[in-house]
């Protein structure tokens, strides 16, 4: 099969939801999911100039994994590959776990190289919050499921990714991550959720004291929080600031932005 920018893609959203679906082992040595992406990142460079975005994805999920195991030359080494084929998310550079790097005069380099347009980095703030709102969505989630006696199953919400032509391609990069961040926890909340109706279906097979009316109630419950979370999901999609500039600027100086929270 030809590889095309569309498979690859796919290929990495893949790559990233195992990676997220695995963090338990996903920074061990030789477990850390890094094959995977260093097959993307061959397969995509065999694309030529159509794929240097998609290098530079890989790079960037790369240089996450080096960050997450404390090996900051291999984080320094790819971020610079990442950086050179389009990668510009100066946002998630402010998180938590890379701020260690900002005192590294490499990293400080790096991140002086990157060019962004206010529209762009606008949209880069909106994908990080909201990896952050579904995440907190899932938590909340799982605390209401704790004790339904329905067999009915709910579907995390999520909120539609952007379709604005972004002015830099580094942004594609983000909303893959996004992408993989909302496929990784709706897997995981359904999963739960199956877990529990069978459970419970197997409970009112064998267990006269099964509580029917409870059951009802909690069904029309969950429909209501379904209902409120896809409406809370659509409501927060991403919308395009009215005057936002499209010029390529220097990136905000490191350590001035904050991560969404």
């Amino acid at each position: 099969m030809v590889d095309t920018v569309n498979s690859l893609v796919a290929r990495l959203h893949e790559v990233l939801v195992a990676l997220l679906t695995d963090g338990a082992t996903a920074v061990a040595p030789g477990r850390d999911g890094s094959a995977g992406l260093h097959d993307v990142v061959a397969r995509a460079t065999a694309l030529g100039p159509d794929g240097t975005w998609l290098v530079g994805a890989g790079h960037s999920s790369l240089f996450g994994l080096a960050v997450a195991r404390g090996q900051a030359d291999q984080a320094v080494f790819h971020l610079d590959a990442a950086v050179t084929a389009g990668f510009n998310d100066c946002v998630v550079l402010h998180a938590d776990p890379i701020r260690p790097l900002h005192h590294d005069p490499r990293f400080r380099a790096l991140y002086e190289r990157m060019r962004v347009t206010q529209a762009d980095l606008d949209e880069f703030h909106w994908l990080h919050q909201e990896m952050q709102t579904m995440s907190r969505e899932a938590q909340q989630a799982s605390v209401d499921n704790i004790g339904r006696l329905d067999t009915g199953v709910s579907l995390l919400p999520q909120a539609p990714l952007p379709t604005r032509e972004p002015n830099t391609l580094g942004v594609l990069i983000t909303r893959i991550d996004l992408a993989a961040t909302q496929t990784a926890l709706r897997q995981a909340a359904v999963k739960a959720d199956f877990q529990r109706s069978s459970g419970n279906t197997s409970l009112s097979l064998i267990d006269d004291s099964w509580d029917h009316p409870r059951a009802t109630r909690d069904a029309w419950h969950a429909d209501e929080l379904d209902t409120r979370r896809q409406q809370a999901a659509e409501a927060r999609a991403f919308v395009e600031r009215p005057g936002a500039g499209t010029t390529l600027v220097p990136c905000p100086p490191l350590g001035s932005l904050t991560y969404p929270g």
